[in-house]
């Protein structure tokens, strides 16, 4: 029998039933999609590290505050972020973060990290960020950040650091902002900031600058990064004394020309046929044998080397105030010249038309031949 020979009731409640089973079947598909979410994030996001925070919305990790002397080994490897600031982490193997290529931001502040070994982010990829702010970092490897070509934000403040290899930043075409600050760093090698071709920002003050002929080089790269937009911090000379305090950007250029004077005395130096190594102390002469002539030792005193002294921010001051006030007493006097000219032409001027108006109350005979021209013509 059809649906249509069955009466009215029973064909509308066969019609609400349908209807019912197709919500409560959309239903279980809602359900199961839900489900499946739930377990792929689970698989995803499996453990979390014992005490740490975990948020699998974010993917991110926070061990942060915990007194860890060590890096927790269960991280899940789709971690994101990765807080590990306010520990007592001291040394690092080079596996500690193996497996979390997908780690994009890590925070290793204040710990007590001295060294770094030179693969220990070979795995890290994907990291765009890296904080590495108070700790008691002196030394890095060239090869540190090599793995790490997407870095945009790297801060090495607050550390022991000295000198940075060269090489280190080689690669890093992403980075945009770098922190020097509050380190033990005296110079810098312009050829190590050279690759920073989209740096944006740069960090390096509370440093005890020396500003002589080694950071004469970063000077001409500093002036090209802020003519270029580059935003820097003051970079503050500790020495010598007499630019102590002062930024390395303003001091003049005329300042370092002792540099390239040294640079071409050294270089000629290097062209000189080399002698037996001077001694500060020489040896006693040995005693010649009776009869025997002494011979003649070859002379081992060390030369006397002039010290190149850098010149002095006083006699450079005073060289500029001369020039000025012999410029100013030279303008002047040029322009005392020109008022004397001005006033002199005027005096003749007036001299020149009082002498013609003059001229024929004094009988002029060329005057009166003029006039009597003008009478003729007038006839």
């Amino acid at each position: 029998m059809g649906t249509n020979h069955l009466p009215s009731r029973l064909q509308e409640e066969w019609t609400g039933q349908l209807q019912r089973t197709g919500q409560l079947q959309r239903t279980i598909q809602r359900k199961g999609i839900t489900c499946w979410i739930a377990l792929y994030a689970v698989e995803a996001f499996p453990t979390c590290p014992f005490s740490c925070k975990c948020d699998s919305r974010t993917l991110e990790v926070d061990c942060s505050g915990l007194g860890l002397t060590t890096v927790p080994p269960d991280v899940p490897a789709a971690t994101r972020t990765l807080l590990l600031l306010n520990n007592k982490l001291s040394a690092l193997p080079s596996w500690a973060f193996a497996n979390l290529s997908s780690l994009q931001r890590l925070d290793l502040s204040n710990n007590f990290l001295d060294q770094l070994p030179h693969s220990i982010f070979g795995d890290l990829t994907n990291l765009t960020e890296l904080q590495l702010r108070n700790n008691s970092i002196r030394t890095l490897d060239r090869d540190l950040l090599r793995h790490s070509p997407l870095l945009r934000h790297l801060d090495l403040s607050i550390n022991g650091l000295a000198q940075l290899p060269p090489g280190l930043f080689d690669g890093l075409l992403a980075l945009r902002s770098l922190s020097l600050r509050s380190n033990r760093l005296q110079n810098l090698d312009r050829l190590t900031f050279e690759p920073l071709a989209n740096l944006q920002l740069l960090q390096v003050g509370d440093n005890p600058w020396e500003c002589d002929c080694n950071l004469r080089d970063f000077k001409h790269w500093m002036e090209w990064f802020s003519y270029r937009g580059g935003r820097l911090d003051q970079l503050a000379c500790t020495l010598p004394k007499e630019l102590r305090g002062k930024d390395m950007r303003m001091v003049p250029m005329e300042m370092f020309n002792y540099c390239s004077q040294l640079e071409d005395e050294n270089s000629s130096a290097g062209l000189d046929i080399p002698g037996p190594p001077c001694t500060k102390a020489s040896p006693e002469p040995a005693k010649p044998k009776p009869g025997a002539e002494p011979e003649p030792e070859p002379s081992t005193a060390c030369p006397q080397k002039q010290r190149h002294r850098p010149a002095s921010v006083r006699r450079a001051m005073g060289t500029v105030i001369i020039a000025g006030v012999v410029c100013g007493i030279v303008c002047i006097m040029m322009v005392v010249a020109a008022a004397y000219g001005c006033i002199y032409a005027s005096l003749m001027a007036k001299y020149h038309r009082e002498l013609k108006k003059r001229q024929p109350l004094m009988g002029d005979p060329e005057g009166e031949h003029e006039d009597q021209k003008q009478i003729s013509s007038v006839a």
